[in-house]
Protein backbone atom coordinates (compact mmCIF):
# COMPACT_ATOMS: atom_id res chain seq x y z
CA UNK A 1 0.00 0.00 0.00
CA UNK A 2 2.75 2.46 0.90
CA UNK A 3 4.42 2.22 -2.49
CA UNK A 4 1.06 2.74 -4.17
CA UNK A 5 0.56 6.02 -2.28
CA UNK A 6 4.11 7.10 -3.15
CA UNK A 7 3.63 6.27 -6.85
CA UNK A 8 0.34 8.14 -6.97
CA UNK A 9 1.79 11.20 -5.21
CA UNK A 10 4.63 11.25 -7.74
CA UNK A 11 2.17 10.83 -10.63
CA UNK A 12 0.02 13.78 -9.51
CA UNK A 13 3.11 15.92 -8.84
CA UNK A 14 4.47 15.15 -12.32
CA UNK A 15 1.12 16.03 -13.93
CA UNK A 16 0.69 19.32 -12.07
CA UNK A 17 4.30 20.51 -12.30
CA UNK A 18 5.15 19.06 -15.69
CA UNK A 19 8.09 16.94 -14.58
CA UNK A 20 9.02 13.27 -14.90
CA UNK A 21 7.61 11.10 -12.09
CA UNK A 22 10.64 8.80 -12.36
CA UNK A 23 12.91 11.69 -11.36
CA UNK A 24 11.04 12.39 -8.12
CA UNK A 25 12.42 11.21 -4.79
CA UNK A 26 10.98 11.52 -1.30
CA UNK A 27 13.49 14.25 -0.47
CA UNK A 28 12.52 16.27 -3.58
CA UNK A 29 11.15 19.68 -2.62
CA UNK A 30 8.14 21.08 -4.45
CA UNK A 31 9.84 24.49 -4.49
CA UNK A 32 12.89 22.98 -6.21
CA UNK A 33 10.50 21.69 -8.88
CA UNK A 34 9.37 25.25 -9.50
CA UNK A 35 6.11 25.12 -7.55
CA UNK A 36 4.64 28.50 -6.74
CA UNK A 37 1.63 29.23 -4.55
CA UNK A 38 -0.91 28.52 -7.29
CA UNK A 39 0.88 25.26 -8.11
CA UNK A 40 0.68 24.27 -4.44
CA UNK A 41 -3.08 24.75 -4.46
CA UNK A 42 -3.32 22.73 -7.68
CA UNK A 43 -1.23 19.98 -6.06
CA UNK A 44 -3.52 19.82 -3.03
CA UNK A 45 -6.56 19.65 -5.34
CA UNK A 46 -4.87 16.96 -7.41
CA UNK A 47 -4.05 14.85 -4.35
CA UNK A 48 -7.61 15.22 -3.04
CA UNK A 49 -9.01 14.09 -6.38
CA UNK A 50 -6.52 11.24 -6.83
CA UNK A 51 -7.14 9.80 -3.37
CA UNK A 52 -10.80 10.90 -3.01
CA UNK A 53 -10.07 12.69 0.27
CA UNK A 54 -10.60 16.11 1.83
CA UNK A 55 -7.41 17.44 3.38
CA UNK A 56 -6.85 20.34 5.77
CA UNK A 57 -5.76 22.81 3.09
CA UNK A 58 -3.74 25.06 5.40
CA UNK A 59 -1.82 22.07 6.76
CA UNK A 60 -1.42 20.57 3.29
CA UNK A 61 0.08 23.79 1.95
CA UNK A 62 2.81 23.55 4.61
CA UNK A 63 4.06 20.25 3.17
CA UNK A 64 7.36 20.90 1.38
CA UNK A 65 8.61 17.56 0.00
CA UNK A 66 7.34 14.48 -1.82
CA UNK A 67 8.06 12.34 1.25
CA UNK A 68 6.14 14.65 3.57
CA UNK A 69 3.24 14.65 1.11
CA UNK A 70 3.20 10.85 1.16
CA UNK A 71 3.17 10.82 4.98
CA UNK A 72 0.48 13.51 5.09
CA UNK A 73 -1.80 11.71 2.62
CA UNK A 74 -1.40 8.39 4.46
CA UNK A 75 -3.19 10.04 7.40
CA UNK A 76 -6.27 10.33 5.21
CA UNK A 77 -6.32 7.03 3.31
Amino acid sequence: MGDDVADRVKKVTAQVLGCNADDLEEKTSFVNLGAESLDSIRLVAGFEQEFDIDMDEDAALQVQTIGKAIEFIKQYV
